[in-house]
């Protein structure tokens, strides 16, 4: 007998060995008719796998992430058999899971073109309709890479010599189309239901620059039709909000061949990632932190210590003059500990906490880059803190405080919490990872949160808190940090004086709530679709006039807003003012004010809000108040 596990904790029992789909069978007709996978003791596989064994088992559907992962997964063996369908003597290479989607990589021999691609599409639609089934077998490596290469797969059979000889693998067959693959597969083509294609790009074969260059294609799959057109819609939006587009479009910055990585701000674009570099910069200042500011540029020896050199060499800038080997800063945190090494320090001073708008360098390869998500130039609202182990906690607890505050300010309500793990490439012995994650750990349940833990994640010195926001279409992106770190503080003999007279070394907690002030206005611009909050709006308000007649009350009324603290744009151009007025709001300001006759000889303003709102005529006392409001509350 066969005992068979159910997640509901029930039990059935079966006299031979008996395949996932026939479990589903024997719980139900509808649940079999669902099924695309399975789960055995934890691991996902086909509907045919062989349970031959006492075991837990789940039925795998397409409402679980892990039905969706196999759809995207046979998806891109689907479209594989129609380009081999379509093109016989294309060869297929590799073609995984993505998010949200999956590629797969081809050798042609001319590109494909947006027509092919359509007619892919179709083809695809047209096999999965045939539903179909997808069995898999297994052969010997060898034996394996005979058959491909008799078919003509020279990719295939070079990727199967690779696996260790005497190994068997599998391959899994639908139709007249047989390809390598772990799996596991949905049990029929007829499963592939919802499914569209959605770019072509390059890709070299084994991501080396010196072999040929294959044309990959991208697609998108879901389980359900309305997910898909959700996420397509999504993607649209988020080509309207595409922040090198806005950043064009509303003058605040761009980006030329002769600075790869780096930013033109524009006075627009400037004022912007002033309003947040002061924000922050009271942040520092109400939570005990002194703002310091270490040089750009420090000898190679110091890296050595710190360990960047060896673990982070390539991403580093470097420089030599008079025999000295240089490199532009990557991080802060060397420097600042330099400066709190200036001076004798006792356990009466910590926690000690730094704080500086540092600007780094990272040599970050020239394909990453994408406006100012990534960028080889880039400020952080970096701080550090030196404390006592005992103190670590309530450091942790009281930043994550500050740091939720701070993205609540910014607009931002649904916030996901992630540990990441000691990463392979470390500094530090396993009790020291071991007490550093135990104490970010500690410092989260204290606030009452929860979170998800990413192992082999963490920085080289140190495990990290990261915050992760999400905007306005869904969209992560992670945002602060939080590091412990018990390594570099020793390296570069940082020390303090405890109660006892004995020499400690500090403990280094690494902090920033929004990391790269470049990529958090990146973040905020498409957040917002440029159309900022007044706070953060480089021009909060246009003063228009009708004609010359009311251009010394306009005047008046802008030079009063302006003393008021606003930032204001006085528009006396002799145009119509309905083109003033739409040239203006294309611009997407928060507020624009109208003066004609009748608001000259009343003394008031008419207003209108972004969105073509019309709050209508009201005197200037009253329009300040409103603006001082929304500027308070951050509205």
């Amino acid at each position: 007998m066969i005992a068979i596990r159910l997640p509901d904790g029930s039990q059935r029992q079966f006299d031979a060995p008996v395949t996932v789909a026939q479990v589903a069978a024997n719980i139900g007709a509808g649940l079999a008719k669902a099924a695309i996978a399975g789960k055995v003791n934890g691991k996902v596989v086909d509907t045919s796998y062989l349970i031959e064994q006492d075991a837990d088992v789940a039925i795998v559907t397409d409402k679980d992430p892990d039905g969706l992962e196999v759809i995207r997964h046979s998806t891109a063996h689907l479209l594989a058999y129609a380009v081999k369908e379509l093109f016989p003597d294309a060869q297929v290479t590799i073609g995984p899971v993505i998010d949200n989607g999956f590629y797969y990589d081809f050798s042609y021999k001319r590109p494909f073109t947006p027509e092919d691609l359509q007619a892919i599409e179709k083809k695809m639609a047209e096999l999965a309709k045939k539903d179909e089934p997808v069995t898999r077998k297994v052969l010997p490596r060898d034996e394996a890479v005979a058959y491909f290469k008799s078919i003509g797969e020279n990719y295939k059979a070079e990727i199967i010599g690779s696996i260790p000889q005497g190994e068997d693998v599998s391959l899994y067959a639908e139709g007249k189309f047989t390809d390598l693959c772990r799996g596991p597969h949905v049990p029929s083509t007829g499963k592939l239901k919802v499914f569209k294609l959605m770019k072509l790009a390059g890709a070299y074969w084994r991501g080396d620059s010196k072999n040929e260059m294959l044309q990959r294609v991208y697609g998108t799959a879901w389980a359900k039709k309305e997910e898909q057109d959700a996420y397509l819609h999504m993607l649209e939006e988020a080509e309207k909000r595409d922040h090198r587009k806005l950043g064009k479009q509303l003058d605040f910055f761009h980006f030329q061949e002769e600075a790869p990585g780096l930013i033109f701000w524009h006075p627009k674009g400037w004022t912007i990632w002033q309003q947040v570099e002061q924000y922050m910069r009271r942040v520092y200042q109400e939570n005990g932190y002194q703002e310091v500011k270490a040089p750009q540029i420090l000898d190679r020896s110091l890296w050595e210590k710190t360990g960047h050199w060896e673990n982070y060499r390539d991403n580093m800038f470097v420089t030599e003059s008079e025999n000295r080997n240089y490199a532009l800063k990557p991080m802060n945190c060397p420097g600042h500990v330099q400066i709190y090494n200036s001076g004798l320090r006792s356990y009466r001073d910590l926690p000690l906490r730094f704080g500086e708008f540092g600007q780094c360098h990272r040599n970050e390869p020239s394909g990453a880059l994408h406006g100012l998500m990534r960028v080889r130039g880039f400020t952080q609202d970096d701080g550090h803190i030196f404390c006592t182990e005992e103190q670590i906690q309530s450091e942790v607890t009281t930043f994550h405080q500050q740091a939720m505050q701070v993205y609540k300010d910014f607009g931002f309500s649904e916030i996901s919490i992630k540990i990441a793990l000691r990463p392979e490439h470390r500094i530090g012995s396993d009790e020291v990872w071991d007490k550093a994650e135990e104490t970010l750990r500690t410092g989260l349940r204290n606030c009452g949160v929860s979170w998800e833990e990413l192992p082999g994640e963490g920085a080289f010195y140190g495990p990290k808190i990261e915050y992760h926001l999400k905007d306005s279409l869904g969209r992560p992106w992670q945002v602060g940090t939080m590091q412990v770190d018990f390594s570099m503080p020793g390296r570069l003999g940082a020390e303090y004086v405890a109660d006892d007279n004995a020499r400690k070394v500090p403990v280094m907690l690494h902090r920033a709530i929004v990391g790269s002030l470049e990529r958090f206005v990146g973040i905020l611009i498409e957040n917002h679709a440029g159309a900022l909050p007044l706070w953060l709006a480089p021009v909060q308000i246009a003063v228009l006039n009708i004609s010359d007649a009311q251009a010394d009350y306009a005047q008046k009324v802008a030079q009063n807003l302006k003393k008021q603290g606003f930032r204001v744009q006085l528009d006396l151009r002799n145009e119509k003012i309905t083109y003033k007025i739409r040239e203006h709001s294309v611009q997407k300001l928060p507020y624009i004010v109208v003066i004609g006759d009748k608001e000259r000889d009343a003394n008031t303003v008419a207003v209108r809000v972004r969105g073509n709102v019309d709050l209508g005529v009201m005197p200037v006392d009253q329009l300040v108040e409103r603006l001082k409001n929304e500027v308070d509350t951050k509205a």
